[in-house]
């Protein structure tokens, strides 16, 4: 490995920020300790990377995941060893669920200490195996631009995810006078971006013979920048689309090919035509049991072509027919150069508009307000073009149903992990990424109550994200399904008394709003058009139930809670 020879001996936390900033990074959200107190010292004099102190190491690393999420640039996040480390292990192990482009910085303690139960002391390289897609410990200060460009490189290429970095406090303390080469060599990771072409032309020549094909597009798509293109394909061949959760966005939901979210409490129309599918072509989707319900009879009819930037996705969970390790974007960008053949999917076309049709959105009742109709109301005020983020309950699938998305990377939300309380730190790090976009997060009231003292940085760094908690004084998902499938007992799952938290935005500075009158909701919502940090608590009916559902374990027709039209 070839040395360099520097002009001025640095320490090793001079070359983790200058790494950093020659990379492009310029947003490092972190807690200082112990460990990391040279990282911390070299901070204090640098220029170049604005770093945000979070207020609980959790946070730190959603607000790291909301702007990598937003942007498919690389988050980054700094914690120090011990309880530090262990608080961010959720948020790493969110972003490994979510394909998340992500670095986090761990400290750790001098290299003499390690193995010998030092104070604060974890090892964070073996908890975090599992859930990195890489991970390192710096064991030489002049590794570290090394490392750190590894880091990225494999954080950000084929499929994303976190990777963690441990840095031991003696390491980021010593000088050096020369660094091993960066240049990249890493021959045991070389990931596919090409998609096989006779894969491809199968897949064309399948479209001509199919008579009800549907496409399958998930997050794959919007992180690899391909919305254009799967509309373009879907227009060329009136495929009709069906997105998962993280594939929101990809198409525009006033787009006649769309027919909604598939999955667990996808549409009528979306779940049917996975359900009657003779073709279904998927593009960065993993198969997930909350968008296939029973693999054995997910689209039972079809024949499946699987596009993927991750060979070990293709085949996992649904037996394939077209096999296409790649990226989506090339993917698609190659069956559009493909010559056009005929097909003809105008019966199949008006028959899933008419399912899209017939099904009733939700009963508009006017004693409570509707927490559907909150969302339909904010995405007329922000015309569509907000980033939308949720936390994780019935408020993220109402969001997820109800609002009027158009583009990619609209919608950040925790999907393969469900972290609750990760909305208002990731709402957070969007905002800090999209300064220019309107920035609204839907949360519920125990969501909210795990990593709302984030709020506290909303002032100190001018963040004016606009917090709407839909507050139904319960764990509201836990407490449908007890409703649901445990003959109503709800056990532990309604809170008898809530704090105030009216009381809690002013004790953070942030202008508060509460409503609850179905009758003005409409014209109180317009208080959104502020551009300051605020909070809006809305009371909403305490035994609404996201609907349709599919059951655990049913298949995606056997959907509860259909309306129709009569």
């Amino acid at each position: 490995m070839e040395k360099i020879k520097l002009e001025t001996s640095k320490t090793g936390s001079e070359l983790v920020l200058e790494t950093l900033k020659n990379l492009s990074v310029d947003t490092i959200f972190g807690y200082p300790g112990g460990a990391v107190l040279p990282l911390y010292d070299a901070i204090y004099s640098f220029e170049g990377i604005r770093h945000i102190l979070g207020r609980h190491e959790q946070g730190c690393v959603h607000e790291a995941e909301g702007y990598a999420k937003s942007t498919g640039k690389i988050g980054v996040a700094v914690v120090t060893s011990g309880p530090g480390a262990t608080n961010a292990i959720t948020g790493i192990a969110d972003a490994m669920s979510d394909s998340v482009p992500l670095l986090v910085f761990t400290g750790q303690v001098a290299k003499a200490g390690i193995g010998k139960d030092a104070f604060q002391e974890a090892d964070i390289v073996g908890i975090t195996t599992p859930i990195t897609k890489y991970n390192y410990q710096v064991r030489e200060t002049a590794e570290i631009p090394r490392i750190i460009t590894e880091a990225i490189h494999i954080a950000t290429t084929g499929r994303p995810g976190p990777v963690v970095i441990d840095l031991p406090k003696d390491v980021s303390a010593l000088e050096t006078d020369f660094i091993y080469d960066s240049k990249l060599h890493l021959p045991s990771y070389q990931p596919t971006i090409e998609p096989n072409e006779l894969q491809i032309k199968k897949i064309i020549k399948q479209i001509s013979k199919a008579k009800k094909p549907v496409l399958l597009s998930g997050g794959g798509i919007s992180y690899a920048g391909a919305a254009a293109e799967l509309v373009a394909f879907a227009e060329r061949y009136q495929i009709p689309v069906v997105t998962t959760l993280l594939g929101q966005g990809t198409i525009a939901t006033d787009h006649p090919l769309f027919l909604g979210m598939g999955g667990m409490h996808g549409s009528f129309a979306a779940n049917i035509a996975m359900t009657e599918a003779d073709f279904m072509i998927s593009i960065g989707c993993r198969f997930d049991d909350r968008l296939t319900g029973n693999p054995k009879t997910f689209a039972k009819n079809a024949k499946v072509a699987h596009i993927d930037i991750d060979p070990a996705e293709i085949g996992k969970i649904i037996s394939v027919d077209i096999p296409i390790v790649g990226d989506a974007k090339k993917a698609l960008q190659m069956l559009l150069n493909e010559e056009q053949v005929h097909n003809n999917t105008s019966k199949w076309i008006e028959k899933v508009t008419q399912d899209k049709e017939r099904v009733r959105s939700y009963d508009k009742k006017e004693r409570v307000v509707q927490p559907q109709a909150v969302i339909e109301r904010v995405g007329e005020l922000t015309k569509g073009d907000a980033i939308v983020v949720t936390d994780v309950g019935q408020h993220q699938m109402w969001a997820a149903q109800y609002y009027p998305y158009k583009n990619e990377r609209q919608l950040v939300t925790s999907g393969g992990l469900g972290t609750m309380g990760f909305g208002v730190p990731a709402a957070i790090g969007a905002k800090i990424a999209n300064p220019d976009k309107e920035v609204v997060l839907f949360v519920g009231d125990g969501g909210y109550q795990m990593t709302n003292q984030e709020m506290a940085i909303l002032n100190i760094y001018k963040i004016p994200i606009k917090v709407i908690m839909l507050n139904n004084h319960s764990l509201g998902m836990v407490r449908q399904w007890q409703e649901a499938f445990y003959d109503g007992r709800t056990s532990e799952s309604v809170f008898e008394t809530l704090p105030d938290f009216q009381l809690m935005a002013q004790a953070y500075g942030v202008k508060s709003y509460k409503f609850d009158d179905p009758e003005t909701i409409v014209q109180d919502l317009e208080v959104l058009k502020e551009d300051i940090p605020m909070f809006i608590e809305v009371d909403i009916s305490r035994k609404e139930h996201v609907l349709p559902m599919v059951p655990a374990g049913k298949s995606n027709h056997e959907m509860l809670g259909v309306k129709f039209h009569a």
